[in-house]
């Protein structure tokens, strides 16, 4: 009699291991998937950067003499910015998208700037709807970036906290990286208008 009852034991707890694991692997899924969709979103903001550029430069080659430098410029850095885009979400991928995107931003903020010096590019409507395509832009690559760290952020407080930090490693789930601020953000910038 002892030997059936800790057999209906032993079953019992079985049971309700493999029922956890279950629990806990497919929630860790639906996380990992929840992060996957978050860095698509990203790379979809990203897009929409690298489609309204091109037209960027086309205005401001088409109303101004315009540095030609500061056109192939931004013509390199959103070739490389191709290049990243529609990677698998990873350490290695969100630096190299990072890095490239950063690249792009930095070349068209230079153009913004520069074509101060051209009041009559500046008074176009088309420059105008273009620029405010553009910062609408970048607050949705802002927003995207935020909800992706969100999703990391669920995501590893999940893969970390136990019980699910003694599962989650046999079943192939590991903590991932989110975007963090660039090297001396931390620092103000400063503006030095003398040469």
């Amino acid at each position: 009699m002892n030997k059936k009852v800790l057999l209906y034991v032993l079953v019992v707890v079985l049971l309700i291991s493999g029922i956890g694991l279950a629990v806990t692997y497919n929630s860790l899924v639906k996380k990992d998937e929840q992060v996957k969709q978050t860095w698509s979103e990203v790379q979809n903001a990203y897009q929409r950067r690298l489609d309204l550029v091109p037209n960027l430069v086309n205005i401001v080659k088409g109303g101004a003499d315009f540095e030609s430098s500061t056109l192939v410029q931004i013509t390199e850095a959103r070739a490389k910015a191709m290049q990243t885009v529609v990677a698998p979400v990873s350490e290695q991928t969100v630096n190299e998208q990072t890095n490239a995107q950063n690249e792009m931003a930095t070349a068209t903020n230079r153009l913004l700037i520069q074509v101060e010096n051209y009041p009559q590019l500046q008074g176009t409507r088309a420059f105008k709807d273009l620029q405010v395509q553009l910062e609408g832009t970048e607050r949705r690559i802002k927003y995207a970036r935020k909800d992706f760290n969100a999703a990391v952020a669920d995501y590893n407080t999940t893969v970390r906290t136990f019980p699910t930090n003694t599962t989650a490693p046999l079943l192939g789930f590991k903590a991932k990286d989110g975007f963090a601020a660039d090297t001396g953000a931390d620092k103000a910038v400063v503006i030095n208008f003398t040469k």
